[in-house]
């Protein structure tokens, strides 16, 4: 664990930080698919991604769900951080987009970690930062753009975080994500595909030029 802490964190985090990380984190492994954290759910830890995507969704009182946002390799989750301290359900749900490897810490080791930690408090504030802004440019997205540049966004977002040129997904999935119906995105994709922005597969879209 310390080497693949070192090999992202070395230059982020002091060495004694990222021996306490080895010393009191439990790493767990994710499947495609599989959940980190679910809406409802009580917090009371906060992660290092060392390994794969997350996608965090947001759902409504009705059941509906959107994506948010991506986490990748090195990344946290700030809304996590947020429903720890002030001891909130989550109001989130953390999917593994890929195969995925993670460290968890104990909520108990933020207060701590901020007082101890200069480069531990600069990392979280960024975290904040990131997180907020994806955040603002997601009800941007979902308040004031139309479907189609909805669904550009979405698939320039995952291109980029999973580093990939041909994304392994259905229509139907990507309705999921973006909380409309198949037929519309299968549409969209077909006009995507016509304007040579993409190629479309059986389960497959190729990425040529978005």
């Amino acid at each position: 664990m310390k080497d693949k802490l070192k090999d992202f964190f070395a230059l982020q985090f002091e060495e004694e930080l990222i021996d306490e990380i080895v010393e009191v984190g439990e790493v767990k492994f994710y499947r495609e698919g599989e959940l980190l954290l679910n809406v409802g759910d009580k917090v009371n830890f906060f992660p290092f991604l060392l390994r794969g995507v997350f996608k965090i969704l947001s759902e409504d009182k009705h059941g509906n769900e959107v994506v948010m946002y991506f986490l990748e390799r090195g990344d946290t989750c700030a809304c996590v951080f947020i429903n720890s301290l002030n001891a909130e359900k989550s109001c989130i749900r953390a999917v593994a987009e890929t195969d995925s490897e993670v460290i968890l810490i104990n909520v108990k080791q933020f207060d701590d970690w901020l007082v101890k930690y200069k480069t531990f408090r600069n990392y979280v504030l960024e975290s904040y930062n990131l997180r907020l802004k994806e955040m603002i440019e997601a009800i941007d997205t979902l308040a004031f753009k139309k479907m189609d540049q909805r669904l550009l966004k979405y698939l320039h977002d995952k291109v980029q975080v999973l580093r990939v040129t041909t994304l392994n997904t259905t229509h139907q999935e990507i309705a999921y994500d973006l909380n409309t119906s198949r037929v519309v995105v299968s549409r969209l994709l077909k006009q995507l595909e016509n304007e040579g922005k993409i190629k479309l597969r059986r389960n497959k879209i190729d990425i040529l030029n978005l």
